[in-house]
């Protein structure tokens, strides 16, 4: 007796192959339900940065490859937040550690593991929790710590934004909307900045004069300097005030002396020590202004026997402004420390001319003078109809080279002077590339030649795509309806198939 022929699939099978092809249909579906619900709650636009794509500077290799402290960096961040560049930055930190093997890197997400963030609170001493709804939140900082020491740096500051114009996502709505766009990405200039700060058991120190109306580092308003005294501490340089009374001198421990736009002249005493310090070898930013035009400060002679002489007048470009206020540098040094700087801009307000004197029988151990940053060649000097077209400069730096025989306490004087100090304030320090440019002259005074060449802002590239409600719909109903549909459709024909 020939056994009898078994079918391909029983009944039951089929209903279990037919009940698994629909739950895994509306398993899809609901998926995608899901997805695009959030999608449309959350965003109506994306952006994507090619940024995570890392290549160090030969400047921060060297400063690398002659590490040998162990470093911890960490990254106390909200790892979820599409707008705060953790990826770009962790990328970054993580290029620094292939480098070198010393260098540890570490994220604690204070979003999602409270009990790490309060160990990382204790450990860097960092603030507590808000004691009101109002409070800003610490969040978003990279903690830079080798042995006993730590830096901290706001992740806020590593990126610099502009206010751009946005399309509104209602056509009916004709309120203007704006963006914040990210324009220049500073991590490595501040990180390796942090990295030489560990390495070296001496700090830097900067001494801020006081006594004759300069501006304060810690007014908030737009004419103070907060911002500036920020930039000195990211560059890790230590900030105090310093009045020259009495028998105090320049201290022997001033890496940096700054004298920010006084209103009020200087006392011969005063002079007298400032020149002793330069000639010592000490390092000057010097900022002057339009407002002490009729003000001589008594610098101007001290400056004029370092080869630089401060115009009593004001530049004004029309070509570069349609203001007369303000006159938008585009001409820099192309062999001094400002040449990363070329091709962006500084944004400067009513700037004093600042030349270099050419003297027709310079000895051999004069200083070098260089002229940094010019106006356009169709600027002016205001009040004086019979000024011709000039590209002005605005800004000078002087360097004493070694003299033979010759040791200074304090090493070779270095000095930048600038016609304007308003393009440095709290309104006007983050325009265009002011902030890049005091960045520079920092390191350039304090003779941090590892943070000059090759080390630059890098431009934030986006890439956006915009869709109109009518596109956001059609991709809907694809997602919704067309993609499940043939998901269904193809395993009813599957199971047709099979049935048969």
């Amino acid at each position: 007796m020939s056994d009898p022929v078994k079918t391909s699939y029983s009944p039951a099978r089929r209903w279990r192959i037919g009940f698994d092809v629909v739950l895994r249909t509306v398993l899809v579906l609901a998926v995608m339900v899901m997805l695009n619900y959030l999608g449309a709650k959350c965003h109506h636009r994306f952006y994507l940065s090619a940024q995570t794509e890392v290549a160090l500077s030969s400047r921060t290799l060297a400063v690398l490859h002659s590490l040998t402290n162990q470093v911890t960096a960490t990254m106390y961040y909200d790892t979820h937040d599409a707008a705060n560049f953790y990826p770009t930055i962790r990328a970054l930190l993580d290029a620094y550690h292939d480098a070198n093997k010393n260098i540890t890197v570490r994220t604690v997400d204070y979003t999602r593991d409270a009990t790490e963030a309060e160990k990382v609170k204790a450990q860097y001493n960092l603030p507590g929790a808000p004691t009101s709804p109002n409070a800003p939140p610490n969040k978003d900082l990279i903690i830079f710590a080798s042995g006993d020491r730590h830096d901290v740096i706001p992740g806020e500051a590593i990126v610099r934004y502009q206010l751009e114009q946005t399309a509104p996502d209602d056509p009916k709505q004709k309120e203007l909307q704006f963006r914040k766009k990210p324009v220049t990405f500073s991590g490595e200039v501040m990180f390796t900045s942090k990295l030489l700060g560990l390495a070296h058991a001496q700090p830097l120190r900067a001494y801020f004069l006081q006594g004759h109306g300069e501006s304060s580092l810690t007014d908030n308003t737009d004419n103070g300097f907060s911002k500036f005294g920020l930039a000195l501490v990211q560059n890790d340089v230590g900030v105090s005030y310093l009045e020259l009374l009495g028998d105090t001198d320049v201290p022997a421990d001033c890496s940096l002396l700054i004298i920010a736009a006084p209103i009020r002249g200087l006392a011969e005493a005063e002079l007298q020590k400032i020149d002793k310090y330069l000639t010592q070898g000490g390092r000057l930013l010097a900022l002057f202004n339009y407002a002490s035009l009729q003000q001589p400060l008594g610098l101007e002679p001290i400056l004029q026997r370092w080869g630089v002489s401060v115009g009593a007048s004001y530049v004004k470009d029309p070509k570069s402004s349609a203001s007369d206020t303000f006159v938008q540098v585009r001409q820099f040094n192309q062999k001094a420390f400002v040449s990363p700087l070329t091709q962006l801009a500084l944004e400067m307000v009513l700037p004093r001319p600042v030349a270099k004197i050419n003297s027709a029988n310079p000895s051999a151990n004069a200083p070098q003078v260089d002229e940094l940053v010019f106006a356009s060649e169709s600027a002016v000097l205001a009040g004086d109809p019979t000024a011709t077209l000039h590209s002005y400069p605005l800004i000078a730096a002087v360097e004493q080279k070694p003299v033979a025989g010759v040791a200074n306490p304090r090493g070779n004087t270095r000095i930048v002077i600038a016609g304007d100090s308003l393009f440095l304030d709290n309104q006007l320090i983050d325009a265009a590339a002011n902030r890049d440019f005091l960045n520079y002259a920092i390191n350039w005074l304090v003779d941090r030649q590892e943070l000059l060449a090759g080390i630059s802002p890098r431009p934030v590239t986006e890439y956006r795509l915009l869709l109109t409600r009518h596109q956001q719909q059609q991709i809907n109903w694809l997602l919704l309806g067309a993609l499940p549909g043939g998901v269904l459709v193809f395993g009813w024909l599957v199971w047709l198939v099979r049935r048969q």
